[in-house]
């Protein structure tokens, strides 16, 4: 490299900071949510006002509005009882830049603009990246399986799975299913925290790391392969990878069985966290929101997306130990099947 060269290369302090905050807009909701702000004529938008218009829940919104606010990508000023949220001064010129680059002429007068998710002049397509038709019938038929929840905020846990799923799934087809197993399970959980203590509950477990394409991923899938349904099992990334890791897609295979629905990475949700009675991150430097009343752990394990096929397989063995362990302590009063994990590649 010539002296020149390097004299044009950003300095090592700068590019950590701006990876950091790269890093926290890597995710589509906060995507839209920089964008709500930095269009907006006042340049401030309360949290509400934000929520409406990425149709995200409030929970949700207050989730990613602090990841951004810690990342330094945006600060926040109480007036009154509200809580108004604008571009940090570090990137008040750098993110409507980025967002006019990546998307020239959106969140402009006049465009069809994607954060309200209505249909776009063909009316064949929502702002989610679902046909019509088909977020209308997800919706009518999760709605009848959810009937405690409020029909608005069926409608907003689908637009916002579809949202938060764009970014991986391969085709329509990819997400309008993916959709809909991620949108039930969120109201899956919603739906249980809204029933309170009075309900038989059983333990829920959230197992999370950054791309939820490995570890998490193995968990979660062992937990459910030694507790049955007698444990509600979840995993999750911050920073989910468009897909399994090749190295781990034949473990989880092993672990589920066949016919089982293949596991996909999945955004990190507020509603996940708040459902989960333990937290379980996966050594990779990760961070949930704490609540009280939550157990959480951290796993130091290895990453299996590094090794060889072996060496997955030893890490998987090594999850698998804590896993029975965690399953142990959770069901004292049962006996769990020894079940020993393939060794040869087979169910």
């Amino acid at each position: 490299m010539t002296s020149t060269t390097a004299q044009r290369a950003l300095a090592d302090a700068t590019a950590e900071g701006w990876a950091h905050t790269l890093r926290a807009l890597a995710d589509p909701v906060r995507l839209r949510i920089v964008s709500v702000v930095a269009t907006s004529p006042t340049g401030q938008v309360g949290a509400g006002e934000i929520a409406d218009a990425c149709a995200v829940t409030a929970p949700t919104v207050s989730h990613h509005l602090r990841v951004l606010r810690d990342a330094g990508v945006l600060t926040s000023q109480r007036r009154a009882t509200a809580v108004l949220y604008r571009l940090a001064p570090a990137t008040e010129r750098v993110v409507p830049a980025l967002l006019a680059a990546l998307a020239p002429g959106e969140g402009r007068p006049g465009h069809d603009d994607a954060r309200t998710g209505s249909a776009s002049p063909s009316g064949h397509r929502t702002g989610a990246g679902l046909d019509a038709a088909v977020e209308r019938d997800l919706v009518e038929r999760l709605a009848r399986e959810h009937p405690g929840v409020p029909a608005a905020t069926t409608l907003l846990t689908v637009r916002e799975s579809a949202a938060a799923l764009l970014r991986t799934a391969a085709g329509t087809s990819d997400l309008a299913d993916l959709t809909e197993r991620f949108a039930r399970q969120r109201l899956d959980d919603l739906a249980g925290t809204r029933r309170g203590a009075a309900a038989p509950r059983r333990p829920h477990v959230l197992f999370v790391c950054v791309a939820n394409a490995g570890r998490s991923q193995l968990a979660a899938a062992l937990l459910a392969r030694h507790a049955g349904d007698r444990v509600v099992v979840r995993s999750a990334g911050s920073l989910p990878a468009p897909a399994v890791h090749g190295v781990v897609e034949p473990l989880l295979a092993e672990i589920l069985g066949p016919g089982a629905a293949p596991p996909y990475p999945k955004p990190l949700t507020d509603d996940a966290v708040r459902a989960a009675d333990v937290v379980v991150t996966m050594g990779c430097g990760d961070v949930c929101p704490v609540l009280p009343g939550t157990r959480y752990e951290d796993w130091a394990v290895g990453d299996p997306a590094l090794a060889s096929p072996a060496g997955a397989r030893m890490i998987r063995d090594d999850i698998d130990r804590r896993v029975r362990a965690l399953a142990a302590d959770l069901l004292p009063a049962d006996r769990l099947p020894a079940d020993p994990l393939p060794t040869e590649g087979r169910p």
